[in-house]
């Protein structure tokens, strides 16, 4: 065993903020050891100086950063997203396709899947898999897809790359009967969402109970919720089976219902970035699933004005809930690691600080910068 000793940092386990004890991890094995009270003499040690040392970030919507996307089907532009978010604390991520051409899912799926592997080791975040946001989805809450490319939901071709494709996003009202949805449900372990949706209330809730278990984008591109007519955002926060992601980028969804949604969805509450091409590049045009979008600051839009994906980094969404909120810091870290981790079903090895899990960790300072970030026991980014 290669023992390694992160000393000096408040820990963030999902109950608790430790704080007087080291987190021990592994190198040989990538797996996190535990809490110790004491370090041998001649220890490997690294020093968090104070700062918080919590799980490495999982992002489950992520269309792309840095000039790339993943509906490009470019085996090296999923890998430079995978170097980028490195940068922002995220371990592990879906990279994210878009309502484009059959044909461009199927070359970006295998892109994906080429690389999956691979991943394992790179200094990059580790692919999980693939995010399929659409195709299957309502003309008239398309945001910012392509409604040329909308299909009919098709159970069979999710399970036939359901090897790859970890998560769809489907308009519920779209599926006849919630064929798709059912046999999804019986025959595969993809997660299935509920978004670019215009479902009412009743036809959302009988979509949880016949297999939607997630929300993409909460109040984004979905009915709304007013006090007749609920809509799927009233079904998505009164199904308890439903896990809710959330833009936390203070324009997506006013801050002030961060605490709400928190108060209410509790572990089910899952931050995501929705970032595209444009994140951490200047401002100035861009392309999204082959429309031209136009990046000023902190938003994103087509030429109509329509809201096209973010530039958020992970690390931000985590800050701007702690600002917003009065949320303790270690359930906000939870909100980007093991929420997400278990809504997609690997929170079994990822997502939190505990023994017998991958050594995925970030030292962070108060504003969440990211000082380090360390996947399965390797430091693969340093500020």
């Amino acid at each position: 065993m290669a023992l390694t000793y992160i000393i000096h940092g408040k820990i963030m386990l999902p109950d608790a903020v430790v704080s007087g004890k080291s987190l021990v991890f592994d190198s040989d094995s990538g797996k996190i050891v535990g809490l110790v009270e004491s370090v041998p003499a001649d220890a490997k040690i690294i020093d968090a100086n104070g700062n918080y040392v919590a799980p490495g970030l999982v992002d489950i919507h992520i269309h792309g950063c840095f000039g790339e996307d993943t509906s490009d089907a470019k085996p090296e532009g999923v890998k430079k997203m995978a170097y980028g978010v490195a940068q922002n604390g995220v371990t592990a991520f879906l990279p994210t396709t878009m309502t484009v051409a059959k044909d461009e899912i199927i070359a970006a799926l295998n892109s994906v899947r080429s690389l999956k592997e691979e991943s394992k080791t790179w200094d990059g975040a580790e692919i999980l898999g693939v995010h399929a946001e659409g195709p299957f989805i309502n003309p008239s809450k398309k945001g910012a897809q392509a409604a040329e490319n909308i299909l009919v939901p098709d159970a069979d071709f999710i399970i036939e790359h359901s090897d790859i494709i970890k998560l769809v996003t489907l308009a519920p009202e779209m599926d006849k009967d919630h064929q798709c949805i059912k046999k999804l449900a019986a025959e595969s372990d993809v997660l299935v969402s509920m978004g670019h949706t215009d479902a009412t209330f009743e036809e959302a809730m009988s979509a949880a109970k016949d297999g939607v278990n997630h929300a993409t984008h909460l109040f984004n591109a979905m009915s709304a919720l007013a006090h007749r007519n609920p809509g799927v955002v009233g079904a998505a926060l009164a199904s308890e089976n439903v896990s809710v992601e959330v833009i936390a980028d203070t324009f997506h969804i006013n801050p002030g219902l961060y605490s709400i949604i928190a108060k209410v969805k509790g572990d089910k509450m899952v931050l995501i970035t929705d970032c595209t091409r444009a994140g951490g590049m200047p401002d100035g045009e861009y392309d999204l699933g082959g429309q031209p979008i136009f990046l000023k600051g902190i938003e994103c839009r087509l030429a109509d004005g329509t809201i096209a994906g973010s530039v958020l980094k992970l690390n931000s969404a985590v800050k701007n809930v702690l600002d917003y909120t009065n949320l303790p810091v270690n359930e906000v870290f939870k909100l980007a690691s093991l929420n997400p981790a278990n809504a997609i079903g690997c929170g079994d090895r990822l997502g939190s600080l505990e023994e017998g899990k991958d050594a995925d960790i970030i030292i962070t300072d108060a504003n969440i910068n990211i000082i380090r970030t360390i996947k399965k026991g390797k430091t693969i980014y340093e500020a």
